[in-house]
């Protein structure tokens, strides 16, 4: 079987629950069934405890409920999800939940503060990627069982950090809240791992969706839970299929072999406006599109060097070309619409004043530099743009373009020179992206946590504390101006080039409705997508 033809099927685990539908290419989709088309190769696991990527974290949106969320039918407020109701301490260090009474996960059992309880331990104990975003509340593998408890229907977090309960609240939004079944994870452990290994392909949850089946670069099954908390989905299942390549996203599209095309270029959604069957629309995302400045690299360690490649990428070239309608310039590690985020754009291209600088810096004839980069659409565009314009100031990119996952894989083991990769955030505070893109308290191989200033190998001390200080303020004005200040400076003095934030422009099928992703991945529900 050809590539192709191979991504037009339902292959393998994935297409066993749909008897009937490995299908010829021109059959369309069911009509109690969703089907996306959509890059889906960054997916490593779909562990909530564990996954930390973007395509993963919007799979597990569907299949997990949470502590707390913020639901499709209002964005912009925070609500109850698997908790009822909470209360904070006036100290800002205690948080008490009530569950709510009669919620039933897909097994049958009750959810109960014992299994919250241990959804949130797990996380910790495990310390996978992810597990950072507990551990800054000051859990530990020691501490978590005295900190973290459930008992009956109320479950108690105590944080010794000092962090705004707002933050802290936001958190429990997030996918490391996400409530896994105990029993079920317990059944199928292995060697301690809390049914680590067991949960990357099934799942136990209580969310509107189950989870058939993931096969890697293929495509991830769901089939709805009837007894959601908010009600059934309408639709019986969601398949969303691994396309790469636009061209194929719209050809599936057009033949109504899927309902959505996730991942369009300019020139493939352009002809679909004169297609009745067809509607293109366009949601503010909240991903930060950049390039990582591995310090440990020579060149890059050196302050004009950095300030010059920032003045060697074409950002306003690209975003009115190839990139038109999909991402607009923002130079700051806050994306806009996030309480704190500033609009910042600071750098154009400017090649003259980048010889300069990298003159001044005894790099007048430049240098060498690997970048890796994802394999796909618009990467390999933003890339080539990259090496075109910054060979004019005799720096020789040699773009490494490989599978996303990849890149993430070299990315976190600082084994990059640049990366060229997104950033999504895991929360609605400014502290999300702040923690990552500035936090580093020790830059050794063998660091508690990882976070991206890490891999980069920026070591700023005085910045983390002016970082970890606006997470602690309680005034909200004064906390805006501080992540405000945080933002320029690590923009101009940081080891990243900054370049986008983006639209998700998305094409779907007249006949499909309801699917109206918010800023970010966490927010993408399959629940209210209705076909006619």
């Amino acid at each position: 079987m050809t590539e192709i033809s191979r991504r037009l099927l339902l292959a393998g685990a994935a297409a066993a629950p749909f008897a009937g539908w490995v299908r010829i290419a021109d059959a369309a989709a069911p009509k109690d069934t969703a089907v996306f088309a959509k890059q889906i190769d960054d997916i490593i696991t779909l562990d909530p405890g564990e996954c930390y990527e973007l395509s993963g974290i919007e799979m597990c949106t569907n299949i997990y409920d949470r502590l707390l969320r913020y639901e499709a039918e209002d964005l912009n407020k925070l609500v109850g999800g698997v908790a009822e109701s909470w209360t904070v301490s006036p100290d800002g260090k205690t948080f008490t939940f009530k569950i709510r009474p009669n919620l039933k996960f897909q097994s049958g059992a009750p959810v109960t503060a014992e299994d919250v309880e241990f959804s949130l331990q797990r996380v910790v104990l495990m310390d996978k990627t992810s597990a950072f975003l507990l551990t800054q509340l000051g859990w530990s593998k020691t501490t978590v069982k005295d900190l973290v408890k459930g008992s009956g229907d109320t479950l108690t977090l105590k944080i010794t950090a000092d962090f705004a309960p707002s933050l802290v609240l936001n958190l429990m939004t997030s996918i490391v809240a996400s409530v896994v079944e105990k029993k079920v994870a317990l059944a199928n452990e292995t060697n301690g791992d809390l049914g680590n290994g067991w949960l990357k392909t099934h799942s136990a949850s209580s969310g509107a969706f189950k989870l058939l089946a993931w096969k890697a670069n293929e495509s991830v099954s769901l089939e709805a839970y009837p007894g959601f908390r908010l009600g059934a989905p309408p639709l019986k299942r969601v398949v969303v299929r691994h396309v790469p390549e636009p061209a194929s996203q719209r050809l599936l599209l057009e033949k109504a072999d899927a309902d959505y095309a996730r991942d369009l270029t300019p020139d493939q959604i352009k002809p679909l406006a004169s297609n009745p069957d067809i509607k293109v629309e366009s949601f503010k995302a909240a991903n930060t599109f950049y390039m990582g400045l591995n310090l440990g690299y020579e060149p890059l360690a050196n302050p004009k060097v950095r300030q010059a490649m920032k003045m060697l990428v074409d950002y306003d070239g690209m975003v009115k070309s190839f990139l038109a309608g999909r991402f607009f310039v923002q130079q700051s590690f806050l994306p806009l619409g996030f309480f704190g985020a500033i609009e910042y754009v600071p750098f154009k291209l400017d090649v003259a004043k980048a010889k300069a600088l990298l003159a001044e810096a005894g790099y007048k004839d430049g240098f060498a530099v690997k970048m890796a980069a994802p394999n796909v659409s618009p990467w390999t565009e933003i890339s080539q743009s990259v090496q075109q314009t910054m060979g004019q100031a005799g720096i020789k990119v040699s773009i490494e373009p490989m599978e996303l996952k990849a890149v993430i894989s070299q990315y976190r083991g600082r084994g990059h020179q640049i990366a060229m990769l997104s950033w999504g955030p895991d929360y609605f505070d400014p502290h999300t992206n702040a923690d990552s893109f500035v936090h580093n308290d020790d830059n050794s191989d063998t660091p508690k946590t990882k976070p991206i200033a890490w891999r980069n190998k920026w070591f700023i001390p005085d910045i983390t504390k002016e970082m970890l200080a606006a997470a602690k303020e309680l005034d909200a004005k004064k906390r805006a101006e501080q992540y405000a200040a945080l933002q320029k400076k690590v923009t101009d003095e940081g080891p990243y080039i900054f370049m986008f934030q983006n639209n998700n422009q998305i094409a779907r099928r007249t006949t499909a409705t309801g699917f109206n992703p918010g800023i970010t991945e966490d927010l993408n529900f399959y629940r209210t997508i209705r076909k006619s």
